[in-house]
């Protein structure tokens, strides 16, 4: 089925994944109103689409009417956006209107004249194509009465229009609207809500378009941030399910595992589960997959969220795993960090910033069953399944461990994590005889033969070992 035809040519934002949701970019030549409450980003997103339009070519006009230039280049430093070298480069403007001063001429009734001969110079200078008006609220403040505000808001999207300039205003959230006014949403073609919430003490940035005048868009929230390179969003959707299938294999550490697999182990770029209750040797399997990529020479990245780096190096030294060589010659790196410490899409985009930094071909992520404090299971969901269509699509490795509390795979089925998984992995508690063991057994494994038996697991000095099947398979 053909997709609906657009009506505006999109204007990139150069934001890749808000351009994934507004399918290409902004409507060129018309008017976006980006609105919310205070914090939300309102003012970065307005921002970058300005200041990174003009890195590529487009020249862009910032107007405020709260900060002066000053203000806006030191907080901007912060989000590796030099400003004042834009100027420099005479692509991009900062244009500050104190309203609170006599920059607008006026003489009885107010309006925008001065205004429009003041954007119509600075549009000149640089002859941008790209604008953004921070913030209407500030602008009509002078106006007495709704219909001099609808007629004046009007005549400023009408000219806005005819100068062909594709232009980003900003306003703030009302309480029964999406604006104090509750008018620019009807005379934007475009409306992008943003949003800043706190659930279970956890804060979260979201985006929806709600308005698109002739252009499909998503519609649904997404999650994102602002970082230290600016306004980062990764839709769920944003990667299409045509990830690479390699059929190259790679050991997973320990020998009888790989047996369990017919002697291979893993398919490289597969996504691996590791579930069972406490002290099954989750960590120690993780941990024996990260030494064997090591050993081949290549880089693995370990996230870990219960134990510190120093932890995990000496405990794993306990099952015969000597982590320190790999550290010392960069070829491992531990990033230890507690689930609470960020949020789902904070814990999301430092992976992500360490998978474009390291390089890493093995991620294990441990366990990946903590996140749920941060979030709820659904968004738990979400985080994970961009994480691993991430690691996919770079045909990175990733093992990812889940601790159950009791019943065989419970958290993980909660979470729904196991539904993504190519292979999935149970530990198990045994009660056998008069001391207890461990057990372990393959549940599936896309596209490859494996060992449908349970078998015995054992943890010592002398490292991870599988043994042989045991009678009866699973309990």
């Amino acid at each position: 089925m053909s997709s609906p035809s657009r009506t505006f040519a999109p204007a990139p934002t150069h934001l890749p994944g808000l351009d994934h949701v507004l399918s290409g970019g902004l409507p060129a030549g018309r008017t976006t109103l980006v609105c919310g409450g205070p914090g939300c980003g309102k003012t970065v997103l307005a921002m970058e689409f300005v200041a990174r339009g003009a890195l590529h070519g487009e020249p862009g006009v910032f107007v405020s009417f709260e900060q002066t230039a000053q203000e806006l280049e030191a907080d901007f430093g912060s989000l590796e956006l030099d400003l004042a070298a834009l100027s420099q480069e005479g692509t991009f403007r900062l244009h500050h209107v104190g309203l609170g001063e006599p920059d607008i001429p006026a003489t009885g009734r107010y309006t925008l004249d001065g205004l429009l001969v003041q954007l119509d110079q600075v549009i000149d200078s640089i002859g941008a194509t790209r604008m953004a008006l921070d913030t209407l609220e500030t602008l009509f403040a002078r106006l007495g009465n709704s219909a001099e505000l609808r007629s004046e808001m009007r005549r400023l999207f009408r000219w806005l229009q005819e100068r062909g300039v594709t232009t980003v205003v900003t306003g703030e959230a009302g309480v029964d609207t999406l604006t104090r006014s509750g008018l620019e949403e009807y005379v934007s073609d475009c409306v992008i809500r943003l949003d800043h919430r706190v659930t279970a003490e956890v804060s979260t940035r979201r985006a929806r378009v709600l308005k698109y005048r002739g252009a499909p868009h998503s519609t649904n929230e997404h999650p994102f941030l602002i970082g230290h390179r600016g306004i980062t969003l990764i839709p769920i959707d944003a990667r299409p399910l045509d990830h690479p299938a390699p059929v190259g294999r790679i050991s997973t550490g320990i020998d009888g595992l790989d047996r369990m697999f017919g002697g291979e182990g893993y398919f490289r770029g597969a996504s691996v589960l590791v579930s069972g209750e406490a002290g099954t040797g989750k960590s120690s399997i993780g941990a024996a997959y990260v030494n064997a990529t090591c050993q081949r020479g290549e880089r693995a990245l370990y996230v870990a969220f219960e134990e510190s780096q120093a932890q995990i190096v000496r405990n794993m030294r306990s099952v015969g795993l000597h982590l320190e060589p790999w550290l010392d010659q960069g070829l491992l790196r531990i990033q230890a960090r507690r689930p609470s410490q960020l949020g789902l899409e904070e814990h999301l985009r430092e992976m992500e910033d360490a998978l474009d930094e390291f390089q890493p071909t093995a991620v294990v992520v441990d366990p990946v069953t903590n996140l749920i404090n941060v979030g709820t299971p659904a968004t738990t969901l979400a985080m994970l399944t961009r994480l691993v269509d991430s690691l996919k699509s770079r045909e990175v490795t990733g093992l990812y461990t889940s601790l159950d509390p009791g019943s065989e795979g419970a958290t993980a089925q909660r979470v729904g994590v196991s539904s993504v998984m190519d292979t999935w992995i149970e530990v198990l508690n045994l009660h056998r005889g008069p001391e207890e063991s461990r057990g372990i057994y393959i549940i599936k494994s896309r596209g490859m033969g494996h060992a449908h038996r349970m078998h015995r697991l054992e943890l010592s000095d002398a490292g991870v070992r599988v043994g042989k099947g045991l009678q009866g398979g699973p309990p």
